[in-house]
């Protein structure tokens, strides 16, 4: 079949097409090095002519949703894939493709009950988005499934832990295993304008630095929000709101609630930030007495009411956009509901999604927190990392003194499609 494929690729996507061959293939590194749009030419490559007849073709994924996003949308854009765009065809909510004349089946795999989509089948070949962030059970079987002669997977994830289940049982296997790794860094993608780079450089330190620029597989040590400085963004003053965005919270009985309202203002700099404006906590174990959910609403409804407007009057009383409420707290968000509070939403709890949001924001100084808000500054300069959780190959901060911090990452993270075009371009979660 011949093609015209749009744009030239990088020596590094050239050699890991060539010497991409062996039974499982992976593609990992830095976001935005070029590793997926490699790893999806392979794809397109095995799929019209190598993958064996006669079994069963898989593209795999957290959701379908994430499968349809990272995936299938590139393979049927144009101005990457050129002609063979065409032949990729696909409805949104099937959990098919074809791709070459051929059926392949989309699989997402966020937990156990993936199994099912799979057990008993013939592979005659797999693709893997974000290997690491799968269930290694899954990746097990779906490769004892890759049974039929030549046979091939091919993976891309971006890196986490040196402790990780893919790097220490599979990618540092790679020659026993029957396995090619390729590893990127964002300097090895040369298409992209080198102002791109140097802002996405700009949005990450340590950890995620080192992670998603420089495409290592380091350990999550020390505290979490490694680019917060109180001199730099805690301040005594704000600025003119001209929006509230959310109140973030963080619902605790025997534990703190905390609550974080946000709001946006643009300083005399002219740079538009976030700012944490004002906090509510109660603490049953400082307050001696612990409240009801009822109590709990009056309270939060009270916090809004009397809250500073920072519009240059001494009026009061904040209506933020969104009322962004621990998910696990059904009872509370049920009393809200029932107290008609504006705005109720469950968070989004993807953790290390929502650090990263905040982590980009803190490195490119694009979010400021008021004085007042005393429980979150302290929090945000000891929130660090569970030791325990990295020596399993797990990313997880410490479950202790974070429920100003949960409540602050829940308000920004869940309501980012607000205030993100108006604060800056920041890295997406789900950028490959």
């Amino acid at each position: 079949m011949s093609y015209r494929l749009t744009g030239v690729l990088s020596p590094k996507q050239h050699a890991s097409l060539l010497a991409s061959n062996r039974r499982s293939n992976w593609w990992t590194g830095a976001i935005r090095s070029g590793k997926t749009i490699a790893s999806l030419l392979r794809w397109l490559q095995y799929v019209a002519n190598e993958a064996p007849a006669g079994g069963e073709l898989f593209m795999v994924g957290q959701t379908l949703q994430t499968i349809e996003r990272n995936l299938i949308g590139p393979l049927q854009d144009p101005s990457i894939f050129g002609d063979l765009a065409q032949y990729v065809i696909h409805t949104p909510g099937q959990t098919f493709v074809w791709i070459m004349g051929r059926r392949v089946a989309l699989i997402g795999a966020t937990d156990v009950k993936a199994f099912r989509r799979i057990r008993g089948a013939t592979g005659a070949g797999a693709y893997v988005d974000e290997g690491s962030l799968l269930p290694k059970g899954f990746l097990t079987e779906l490769l004892g499934r890759l049974s039929l002669p030549g046979a091939k997977l091919f993976g891309t994830t971006n890196p986490d832990g040196p402790a990780h289940w893919l790097k220490v049982e599979f990618l540092d296997r790679a020659e026993k295993l029957d396995l090619a790794h390729f590893t990127f860094t964002l300097d090895d993608n040369p298409s992209l304008p080198s102002a791109y780079v140097s802002a996405i450089k700009a949005e990450h330190q340590g950890l995620w630095y080192r992670r998603l620029i420089l495409g290592q597989w380091v350990a999550a040590e020390g505290t979490v929000y490694e680019a917060w400085n109180p001199d730099v963004h805690v301040v005594k003053m704000l600025p003119h709101i001209d929006r509230w965005f959310a109140v973030g919270i963080d619902y605790g009985t025997t534990n703190p609630l905390d609550a974080i309202l946000l709001g946006r203002g643009t300083e005399a700099d002219g740079i538009t930030r976030l700012y944490a404006a004002a906090e509510h906590r109660h603490d049953p174990k400082v307050a001696k007495v612990r409240l009801t959910d009822a109590q709990h609403s009056q309270q939060l409804q009270s916090f809004l009411a009397e809250a500073n407007r920072w519009d240059g009057t001494d009026d009061t009383g904040v209506r933020p956009d969104f009322t962004v409420v621990d998910p696990s707290a059904a009872s509370f968000i049920e009393q809200l509901l029932a107290d008609r509070v504006h705005g109720i939403t469950p968070a989004d709890n993807e953790v290390l999604d929502g650090i990263r949001t905040v982590s980009s924001l803190l490195a490119t100084d694009r979010m400021r927190v008021h004085e007042s808000c005393k429980p979150l500054i302290s929090e945000m300069a000891s929130y660090s990392w569970d030791d325990k959780a990295t020596e399993q190959g797990q990313d997880k901060p410490l479950k202790v003194a974070d429920h100003a911090a949960d409540a602050l990452r829940y308000g920004i993270h869940t309501t980012q499609a607000l205030w993100r075009p108006h604060i800056g371009r920041l890295i997406t979660s789900d950028a490959a």
